[in-house]
């Protein structure tokens, strides 16, 4: 196995100072590598793997999809910057002193490089930004977190993601954080900061809207050319989550760039955005959105697995890209922020749904193994 990287030193493809991956760079011998999705999604969902001990191997995009993901950036950067900085004053509101930013890999990442760009350059904060490996099931990498107690306060982490969509991730990191308060006798904020709260549990979120965070769009290239976290038997107690890094990647890698653009439309209007009024959030509207969302879908899907729904942009993205879905649902199929879904879902041969009374832009519904 290749030697890991040194945590103080691995920042992906991002610059030094934007982050500290607290992952550890596995070697394609010490991962399980699953080509074919079929099979990935059956050993899931019969439970004879984990998701997070085997990987698909990601490709580079297309010319055709890259180009969705450059107009998404056009069409979406100065909404997302704009929320970029709602958020960060929110932040600010509450955690005045020195804040250490710890993203949840891998939606999570240049999202806590650009707060934390602007927390400091707009506001002249002391912020410090770690990413580290939360896996639904299986926990936050505590390793991880003691890494980053030894040089900063409890009080000081804030938790940031890029979105939320039912709440899941959440509840993850509150019960990982109470069982290491139990067994390390240190209490850490059970916050989670995000850009769009679907769900409507964050503590503080840019917007409750789903809006095409074109972020959302790309995997490893848009992350550092840092795949999702990987925890399985080659990866040691004593060490953190692992990931591959795609180091021959650097032709297709849009991360410095994509942060660099966001940043720019930052620094262009961030003055005016700072001293405007505060949009007024209503989280108990969103989370009884998401809740009537779910119970439409179990409505008309009998025997629906939650588990297997993906609501939003954000998280149907992700199912189009990773995993198998049987159906996606879309709000209006000519909406230019569907456009990639629709690319992806007739690439792939998934069926489009559409339900104009659909609280969101798209939800995706993985396949089952009852579904053959």
């Amino acid at each position: 196995m290749t030697a890991p990287i040194a945590a103080t030193s691995f920042h992906g493809s991002y610059a030094p100072d934007d982050v500290t991956f607290l992952l550890q760079p596995l070697s394609a011998q010490h991962t399980h590598t699953v080509d074919d999705l079929l099979e990935k999604e059956r050993l899931i969902q019969s439970g004879e793997r984990h998701y997070s001990e085997m990987i698909t191997p990601e490709k580079p995009p297309t010319a055709a999809y890259l180009a969705l993901f450059h107009a998404a950036v056009e069409a979406y950067t100065q909404r997302m910057a704009r929320d970029l900085m709602h958020l960060a004053r929110r932040i600010r509101a509450e955690r005045p002193g020195p804040l250490t930013l710890v993203s949840l890999a891998r939606a999570g990442t240049p999202i806590g490089i650009l707060l934390r760009r602007v927390l400091r350059e707009a506001f002249g904060m002391d912020v410090s930004h770690y990413c580290i490996s939360i896996i639904r099931d299986r926990g936050l990498d505590t390793r991880a977190l003691q890494h980053i107690l030894a040089s900063h306060s409890p009080a000081s982490l804030a938790f940031v993601d890029g979105w939320t969509a039912k709440g899941t991730i959440l509840g993850e990191l509150q019960r990982r954080l109470r069982a290491f308060e139990a067994s390390e006798g240190v209490h850490l904020p059970a916050e989670l900061f995000v850009l769009s709260d679907l769900a409507g549990v964050a503590q503080a979120c840019g917007s409750t809207q789903d809006y095409l965070i074109p972020s959302a769009l790309l995997n490893a290239s848009v992350s550092g050319l840092v795949s999702r976290s990987i925890l399985n038997e080659h990866v040691g107690a004593s060490q953190f989550h692992g990931c591959l890094f795609y180091a021959d990647w650097q032709a297709h890698d849009q991360s410095r760039w994509f942060v660099e653009q966001v940043s720019a439309a930052l620094r262009r209007h961030g003055p005016a955005w700072s001293c405007e009024p505060l949009p007024v959030i209503d989280r108990g509207a969103a989370a009884l959105r998401a809740r009537d969302l779910m119970a439409a879908l179990a409505h008309r899907h009998a025997g629906l697995d939650p588990q297997l729904v993906k609501p939003g942009l954000g998280e149907a993205t992700r199912a189009l890209l990773r995993r198998v879905p049987r159906l996606l649902i879309l709000r209006d199929p000519a909406s230019v922020e569907v456009r990639h879904l629709v690319q992806l879902a007739t690439e792939r041969g998934v069926p489009i749904e559409i339900d104009p009374s659909l609280a969101l832009h798209a939800v995706a519904i993985i396949r089952s193994l009852s579904d053959g």
